[in-house]
């Protein structure tokens, strides 16, 4: 009896996942060949098309024991619709994420300026230019077997299908009756993700302009998932055609920092501080105080990452801000400074000629006085 009851479950639990898979088939149902990484994952497209990934930007809120990405692609192409998996470590959950956040994000970590001010004019003011303009410097899951599907969403412009996998060839097979034919390269980035029991985001985008192309930047998505350790996808990027760029805004107690490198340039520290969060930045984080990070590494060579990003505190919580120099010259009243300085210095040592020369001149016109000499003593 407890046979008859486990086959009818089986049969029950293949029936409804083959539905899932004819659905997904009727959503996803679109043959893609080439693939192009990009630092969250990889984007699968069509045929005789092209795409390129030239940017990625991603928020990130870690609290130690889950995280959050909100992400942002730039890509130009002629591919009307394409595909994106990225792993992630445990179930996660995505929506759409907020534009206002990434833009509210670089308002808080964009350089201050600090004005100073010289004396004497420097090339572009008058007179080595026209005008009196001052000059500026420029600003610098649970184990199932084969595959399983989690779930499924329409979000705004996207598909999104969540998956679990035991088997790199189970989740390479279902992948590709659902329309993402992987090159084998791919598919075999994939494995170690199944080795860890990673589960997996699979998103179908399409232009908003039927028959357009994707093109521009994308709608920002927000991913949420259970996390220990702060960690962001990288590993699939090693496939990139081309250099790869990344801008990450790190939301977490504490600064800080990749563990490595993997494989790319030194990532650059953009800004390091205390916020108090508002607004978007709010939404995403949560009210209380939060430190951020934000970083900007490249990738020249893809070919050499060597895993994902994981990020660990820093020693200390040390500030950072980047400084730009605004440079004019100094005015009173409008008027570049040097101008009447120089002007009463040569206006004081004309006067002072000038009485010179009178003197001279009264000296000149003016006949000795009589010497007197006094009589001899008797």
């Amino acid at each position: 009896m407890r046979a008859g009851g486990t086959e009818r479950a089986t049969g029950g639990r293949r029936r409804a996942l083959c539905i899932v898979l004819v659905l997904l088939a009727v959503q996803l149902g679109w043959l893609a060949r080439p693939a192009y990484a990009c630092g969250c994952g990889a984007m699968v497209h069509g045929p005789n098309a092209t795409m390129a990934v030239h940017h990625e930007t991603s928020a990130v809120r870690w609290d130690g024991t889950a995280e959050q990405i909100t992400m942002s692609l730039t890509v130009d192409g002629t591919a009307p619709d394409a595909a994106w998996i990225m792993p992630v470590p445990h179930r996660a959950t995505v929506r759409l994420g907020d534009p206002a956040l990434l833009t509210e994000l670089g308002r808080l970590t964009e350089p201050v300026t600090e004005h100073r001010s010289y004396f004497w004019p420097r090339s572009g003011d008058w007179p080595f230019a026209s005008g009196f303009g001052g000059a500026t410097a420029p600003a610098p899951g649970a184990r199932a077997q084969g595959v399983g599907v989690v779930g499924r969403e329409r979000l705004g412009p996207f598909d999104v299908a969540r998956l679990t996998a035991t088997d790199p060839d189970a989740l390479r097979n279902w992948l590709k009756t659902n329309g993402f034919q992987l090159p084998p390269a791919l598919a075999t980035e994939l494995r170690p993700y199944v080795t860890q029991r990673w589960e997996y985001v699979a998103i179908r985008l399409a232009p908003a302009e039927r028959h357009g192309y994707l093109t521009g930047t994308l709608d920002p998505l927000r991913l949420s998932f259970p996390s220990e350790r702060l960690v962001y996808p990288m590993r699939l990027s090693r496939l990139a055609r081309t250099p790869q760029s990344l801008s990450l805004y790190l939301l977490a107690p504490h600064r800080m920092e990749p563990r490595s490198t993997i494989g790319g340039a030194a990532p650059k520290v953009l800004y390091a501080g205390r916020i108090r969060p508002r607004g978007a930045v709010r939404d995403f984080s949560g009210t209380g105080p939060a430190f951020l990070t934000a970083l900007d590494q490249s990738f020249p060579q893809p070919q050499r990452i060597s895993g994902d990003h994981e990020f660990r505190r820093t020693t200390a919580d040390t500030p950072y801000q980047r400084v730009t120099y605004a440079y004019s010259p100094m005015e009173v009243g409008g008027i570049p400074l040097w101008i009447p300085t120089v002007g009463g210095v040569l206006l004081l040592l004309t006067a002072a000629t000038a009485l010179t020369l009178a003197h001279r001149t009264r000296d000149r016109a003016t006949p000795p006085a009589p010497v007197r000499i006094p009589p001899p003593l008797r």
